[in-house]
């Protein structure tokens, strides 16, 4: 099939560049390398959405930031992703320098259009948030900004979009893009074929080994890790506000944070490393994370650490996002370091591509069947006891509590083993329900939650993966049943 557009990528940029243009008539197919969506730098995302006053006015970092925030939080309603405007604060600790540049990143986000920038001393900011260290002595308080769950966002945004018609493939790392006939043809490593008129390269960390690909290998991107530890729901309101600290040209600094699931949040780290496929914590890197956290939060109990984890991010050689149609190759349009504001971007990113799309010659015209709500997916755990006892004498599934950390019932994994897009592993039944997420980390749940993927998908356990590939949870069956 000639697909009108392929979207290299299901990241969050290229789910929701997927779903706002399947309110098109057009036929859209989204290609991915793994096994699931968000397997990228989505999955290990801070989750954070950025106010807009860090970045350089003028920059389309500034344009889709300022463009992005509401959006973003109108499409989290619309696709009952969890979220919440908690607002932020980026902290000095007393160097005159550092006060410098908070009135620095005032003045920015007075350019930006940023709402209701205020500058307190550190009194005013601990009558609000009272564990702050006393060492704060000035902070930029930031109202517009929140929190929100970044895989989550990516995996409602694709999900809406395959509702609404379009394609994702999986499992399809692209080896090899020609341009025939006025259309580009992508090959996959096991040889598959996906033919479309234009091509979105929306391959995150991958993006310039894309462009390279399609012929306009213009630009790099450098991966850089940043190392998290994500603490029990206990310490979830530590803090009220998302913590940072000032800015340096690495990136945004530590911050300690609330999540959208009620946990606590610290990190990251920020280190140029060889391979997006870097993906390993270090004991230097967590020791980093717990000192320059306690700075800002003495009182943050590490003894609370349920997980920690690594993220890459796509720093590309431009020193801003690079969003633009190719100068050499007809269709090919570049969606390239996409770096933090990214995922507050996603929403008003989709749409400035989705504009240029129109600007290269693709024709759109919209349906009048387009749905941009989607179900919630969560809704059993917002009923109350007599809405849940009343849902589960028609739905007995969701009777059953499989994960007992999290409160997740077998209704709801089974759910997200059949909505778009389903989930086909362990990981991925984990990102949608949170089953496996608590205190035990899957220790009791997960060979349950195996059991369920093996029949649902009609698969043997021993085929049944943590996240796709080769991660298999079992090798083999022993004892007499073998």
């Amino acid at each position: 099939m000639l697909y009108d557009v392929l979207i290299i990528g299901a990241g969050v940029i290229g789910s929701m560049l997927a779903r706002e243009l399947s309110r098109y008539q057009l036929s859209v197919c989204v290609l991915e390398k793994e096994n699931d969506v968000a397997m990228g730098a989505t999955h290990a995302n801070s989750g954070i959405i950025h106010g807009g006053y860090d970045p350089v006015p003028g920059t389309l970092k500034a344009k889709m930031n300022t463009d992005g925030v509401e959006p973003l939080f109108q499409a989290a309603r619309d696709l009952h992703v969890p979220h919440r405007r908690n607002g932020s604060m980026v902290c000095a600790f007393g160097s005159d320098a550092e006060h410098a540049l908070l009135d620095e990143l005032y003045e920015q986000g007075q350019v930006n259009g940023t709402p209701d920038l205020r500058i307190l001393s550190g009194d005013e900011a601990r009558a609000i948030e009272p564990k702050l260290s006393p060492e704060v002595s000035r902070v930029l308080h930031v109202p517009n900004a929140g929190i929100i769950g970044p895989y989550d966002l990516a995996i409602a945004a694709m999900g809406n979009a395959m509702d609404n018609g379009a394609v994702l493939l999986r499992n399809f790392p692209v080896v090899e893009i020609r341009r025939e006939d006025a259309r580009f043809v992508v090959t996959s490593e096991k040889g598959d074929c996906a033919e479309g008129r234009y091509l979105v390269n929306c391959a995150g960390a991958y993006s310039d080994r894309i462009a390279a690909m399609a012929g306009d290998g213009f630009y790099t991107i450098t991966p850089r890790a940043g190392e998290y530890m994500l603490l029990d729901r206990a310490e979830g309101d530590t803090v009220s506000h998302t913590l940072f600290q000032c800015p340096t040209e690495d990136g945004k600094g530590i911050l300690v944070s609330p999540t959208a699931h009620g946990n606590l949040l610290v990190g990251p780290t920020a280190k140029k490393v060889a391979s997006p496929e870097h993906h390993d914590t270090t004991p230097e890197g967590l020791a980093e994370v717990t000192r320059l956290a306690a700075k800002s939060v003495p009182s943050v109990n590490f003894r609370q650490v349920i997980t920690s984890f690594t993220g890459i991010r796509a720093t590309g050689s431009t020193g801003d996002f690079i969003l633009e149609a190719s100068k050499t190759v007809p269709g090919l349009i570049h969606a390239g370091g996409v770096e933090s504001p990214g995922l507050t971007c996603s929403v008003s990113i989709a749409r400035y591509l989705t504009g240029i799309l129109r600007e290269e010659g693709l024709e759109l015209n919209e349906k009048s069947d387009w749905n941009g709500v989607r179900e919630d997916t969560h809704a059993f755990q917002h009923m109350t006891d007599e809405e849940k006892d009343a849902f589960i004498r028609e739905h007995p599934a969701y009777g059953k509590i499989v994960c007992r950390c999290e409160g997740i019932t077998e209704g709801e994994i089974l759910d997200a083993i059949h909505r778009n897009p389903p989930a086909l592993d362990m990981d991925g039944v984990k990102r949608r329900t949170r089953a496996g997420m608590g205190r035990c980390q899957g220790g009791f749940c997960g060979p349950y939650v195996m059991a369920l993927i093996s029949r649902e998908l009609g698969i043997p356990m021993e085929e049944v993966t943590k996240k796709g590939g080769d991660s298999r949870m079992l090798v083999e069956r022993i004892g007499e049943d073998k």
